[in-house]
């Protein structure tokens, strides 16, 4: 393994590759050798690919000394969240009931990684159909921080956040419905972008939420996720959902690194009591720093962010409850009971006791309960009420600020087995994410330093107008550029759970 290879910036072993200095080829089999080195530590992969990665990448060094243009990432290794469809590795969700599954064929986000000549290493772990912010609703058992290994990676997209963080790739695909990109972003000292809603294609994503849902980029770097997020955003005609509209210059933004004149708002709402001392002194000194840096600051108040918790865990169980009716124990999949004496409804029924874990049991009875008859209007209706109030917030809010900040998670990283036997505990992790999926705003988290209260990563949360995802980026690289002179970033180079 080339520890010095592992460490570079996905857009640094792209313009290697490109300019011969680096293979295709090496570039993977030092990524496969650090999976081989951690991975029994830190758990990121459900299925590593192997061969499958190492025949990708010949095909770009074989671009490449053919003179065929290659794409911005070509050649550059990625974890894949195993929620994506997938035609030559398994999709399970992190789930028994899909144990094994091998999909007809591949999601759109997929499909646009293969043709810009991404290496997909595998796939990574997952709460249980990307329900929960710790991981530990897998399966297959948590993910760990890299950072901490007795510590949560954040969820549901902590498998593609470790791996990342632990240098087993560097760049990770993951889904945000709630927060599931942003907050394990924030405790793994990443950047992790959630797209406008619709701007990134749902085509192949195994479905939790589906007014919610949005594909994203995991990256140690500003500029490598938005380099991801170029690759992976674009109209798609196959989602119904998707934004006919151009892709924001993200890249060009995570380049420009000048936010001066831009006026930034700080939400009140997101902030105060019940959040982590260390989390509240970084995010004050990250905003100080944008200040300095010629931006401009004032307080917005959005007074209904803080019905999004509530609105949410009603209007995300309903879809839940709606979209996981596929899995019938008929159709692809577990099978349980089925000996030939039991009614398909029977075996419906041991199936899903089976094959489905307890959140996501919690869940589906939620949704069912709120969508039934003498209720729907009561808790679901009264919670789209909500969800319009929210998208209104910040509607206003935008006519005063360029963008909303706060920090991305009330706490850092929290140890393994903490929360699991309280819900609402874990629920409170996605506080501050959820506003912007419940609008579809982006919205992207950036590490603003490490905790004085335990040393560990604390990440500031940017939110910007529907389709100015650039914003982000722009506002995140000149953070990123300051903490880099000022605090000898990367954070990840002082890593204590792995040498």
């Amino acid at each position: 393994m080339d520890s010095g290879i592992v460490r570079m910036s996905a857009a640094d072993l792209a313009a290697g590759i490109a300019a011969g200095d680096l293979s295709a080829a090496e570039v993977t089999e030092a990524h496969l050798g650090r999976i081989e080195a951690v991975e029994d530590r830190v758990h990121s992969f459900l299925h590593v690919s192997a061969e499958q990665a190492r025949r990708a990448a010949q095909a770009v060094d074989a671009q490449r000394a053919a003179g065929e243009p290659l794409g911005p990432l070509a050649g550059v290794p990625l974890a894949l969240k195993d929620v994506f469809t997938t035609m030559d590795m398994p999709t399970t969700c992190g789930s028994a009931i899909l144990d094994g599954w091998r999909p007809p064929y591949d999601a759109t986000i997929t499909r646009r990684l293969r043709e810009a000549g991404v290496v997909l290493l595998g796939k990574t772990n997952m709460d249980e159909f990307a329900m929960g912010s710790s991981t530990e609703n897998s399966a297959f058992g948590p993910s760990r921080n890299p950072w901490d290994l007795a510590r949560v990676p954040g969820g549901s997209s902590g498998g593609s956040a470790a791996a990342v963080a632990g240098f087993e790739a560097p760049l990770g695909v993951g889904t945000d419905t709630g927060g599931s990109i942003r907050q394990p972003a924030a405790v793994c000292g990443l950047v992790g972008g959630k797209p406008t809603y619709g701007a990134t294609s749902r085509y192949g994503l195994v479905a939790f939420a589906s007014s919610l849902d949005t594909p994203g980029p995991l990256a140690r770097t500003v500029l490598d996720a938005a380099l991801l997020h170029e690759v992976m955003a674009g109209h798609d005609p196959r989602d119904s959902t998707s934004v006919d509209s151009p892709v924001p210059p993200v890249v060009a933004a995570a380049r420009q690194a000048d936010i001066s004149g831009l006026t930034v708002g700080i939400v009140p709402e997101l902030s105060g009591e019940g959040y982590q001392p260390g989390v509240l002194a970084r995010f004050a000194e990250a905003v100080e720093l944008l200040e300095s840096l010629g931006a401009k600051l004032m307080e917005v108040s959005c007074p209904h962010f803080t019905y999004g918790l509530a609105a949410y865990y009603l209007i995300a169980p309903s879809e839940c409850s709606s979209n996981l009716a596929r899995f019938d124990a008929m159709r692809f999949g577990l099978r349980c009971g089925d000996d030939g004496t039991r009614s398909a409804e029977e075996v419906m029924s041991l199936t899903r006791e089976s094959g489905f874990g307890a959140e996501v049991k919690r869940r589906i009875m939620l949704g069912t309960y709120a969508l039934s008859s003498g209720y729907y209007d009561a808790y679901y209706g009264k919670a789209q009420q909500v969800r319009t109030l929210i998208t209104r917030d910040f509607q206003a809010a935008f006519e005063q600020v360029d963008v909303l900040v706060s920090p991305t998670t009330p706490t850092t990283a929290f140890p393994i087995g903490e929360r699991v036997d309280d819900p609402m505990a874990m629920y409170l992790a996605d506080l501050c994410t959820i506003p912007a999926n419940l609008s579809g705003n982006p919205a992207l988290s950036v590490p603003c330093g490490l905790s004085p209260d335990d040393g560990l990563p604390v990440g500031l949360q940017i939110m910007a107008p529907v389709l100015a995802d650039d914003r982000l980026y722009r506002v995140a690289a000149a953070l990123e550029a300051a903490l880099d002179r000022r605090r000898g970033y990367p954070l990840l180079d002082d890593a204590k759970g792995l040498a």
